[in-house]
């Protein structure tokens, strides 16, 4: 499986993409950071975004795309930069008809290190070791969405065929099937 992880963000948005299975060491295809200066024109930031990711997805072709999920701040101004990035990226997935997944930072950080409640040194460094780098990605934003495509490989199947079976009971519960 080969997943485009995006950590969303308007001045540095981290794009990764690893390929791999469940339960194994995945292979770094590449990372990226799309940069946007913070005094230009917000529709031209998004826009830059937009064509970058969509770029990017066409150039890799991956089987599905992971993004992460906006998270309440004492900043709202940077909530909602972040929350337009996120839109912009959902959207980049599902434009080519790819399955998009949101996880939280506290998913990722689990999946990855094995605690929620990791920091940004401990979700690099797994990422480094995980992936068999020789020097950790920076900047951390490209370490991020590194980690997002990771929780998507190992994580991202068994939610999917959770949601399909839940899909398909309440479909039968209408339908008036009881299972």
């Amino acid at each position: 499986m080969r997943v485009l992880g995006i950590d969303p963000g308007l001045t540095r948005c981290g794009v990764g993409v690893v390929e791999g299975v469940p339960g194994r060491p995945g292979k770094l295809i590449g990372y990226y950071v799309v940069y946007s200066e913070p005094d230009e024109d917000i529709a031209l930031r998004l826009l830059h975004l937009d064509k970058s990711l969509g770029e990017l997805v066409a150039e890799h072709k991956p089987d599905s795309v992971a993004v992460e999920r906006v998270f309440s701040q004492h900043n709202v101004r940077s909530v909602m930069g972040t929350a337009q990035a996120s839109a912009i990226a959902i959207l980049a997935g599902s434009r080519a008809g790819l399955p998009v997944q949101t996880y939280t930072p506290s998913e990722v950080k689990a999946a990855v290190t094995g605690s929620g409640t990791a920091d940004k040194a401990q979700v690099t460094s797994m990422v480094t070791r995980l992936l068999g780098l020789d020097a950790p990605p920076r900047p951390a934003d490209a370490a991020d969405a590194l980690a997002l495509a990771i929780c998507h490989i190992w994580r991202g199947g068994t939610r999917a065929r959770m949601q399909a079976a839940a899909l398909a009971a309440a479909s039968g519960r209408k339908k008036g099937i009881r299972r």
